[in-house]
């Protein structure tokens, strides 16, 4: 479905934060990117979204070609690609059915964004917001809410966008693990439901392990295993944690 290829990506300051990278992204696939701080995890993720643009290399979306060809490519990829962030940008004035409702602006144009929501809008942004267990909270606004429920309304935003990929970069890194748990589930589930692909990156071993189909795992800017979760043992661990060996490898047990 969506392909990186050899992309690789070099910032300003000369750091390669991404060495020359070919990858290969299943439609359904539920994919986690796994490694530490500075791994190159959160590069890849926004390169398959043109939110980085590569040094080298390409994006390719199937039927579509070259995600980077035109400015109209990229926004027609971008607007059945939702984003999961870490600090999920909520508005907090605003109310949970408002900050999911920015959701669909993409899809209104610079003069319909001016405009009141529709009603059919309406109806997906409590839809979305109904699947991660918050309506009762909808109106409510979301600097009220707990870190964990602002993050559901995150998930519930980029559903929004009816997307046909979902991309998520450290949705659960600042949740406690309770909290995590729950967040990685309600994304998982309504995947599994809509058939949507997904990447997600995490530093969460036990995580990657329960929820993913396929792991890549990354270190110093590359790809070091790329399997079934189920494959990923003590000695996968330790090539992608590398100083983190003995820590990791206690994980993996």
């Amino acid at each position: 479905m969506l392909r990186l290829v050899d992309v690789s990506v070099v910032y300003g300051t000369g750091v390669t934060a991404l060495a020359p990278t070919s990858l290969e992204v299943s439609e359904g696939q539920f994919t986690v990117l796994l490694g530490s701080s500075g791994a190159g995890k959160s590069t890849l993720l926004r390169s398959l979204n043109g939110l980085v643009s590569p040094s080298h290399g390409d994006v390719v979306r199937a039927g579509m070609g070259s995600i980077f060809k035109s400015a109209s490519a990229l926004r027609v990829h971008r607007l059945s690609t939702g984003m999961v962030f870490q600090q999920h940008h909520l508005i907090g004035r605003l109310s949970v059915l408002a900050n999911v409702l920015i959701g669909r602006l993409g899809r209104r144009g610079m003069l319909g964004s001016c405009l009141p929501a529709t009603r059919a809008e309406r109806h997906i942004a409590l839809a979305a917001i109904d699947r991660v267990g918050l309506l009762d909270r909808a109106l409510d606004r979301a600097d009220k809410l707990s870190g964990g429920q602002q993050q559901r309304v995150g998930i519930a935003r980029a559903m929004a966008q009816q997307p046909r990929i979902i991309l998520a970069d450290e949705p659960v890194a600042s949740l406690d693990p309770a909290t995590a748990e729950r967040v990685l589930a309600d994304l998982h589930r309504i995947c599994r439901e809509d058939g949507i692909t997904a990447v997600v990156s995490l530093h969460q071993v036990e995580f990657a392990r329960r929820f993913g189909d396929r792991i890549v795992g990354l270190s110093k800017g590359r790809v070091v295993f790329d399997d079934a979760a189920h494959d990923l043992d003590a000695a996968a661990i330790a090539r992608i944690y590398e100083a983190q060996q003995p820590m990791m490898a206690q994980a993996a047990e």
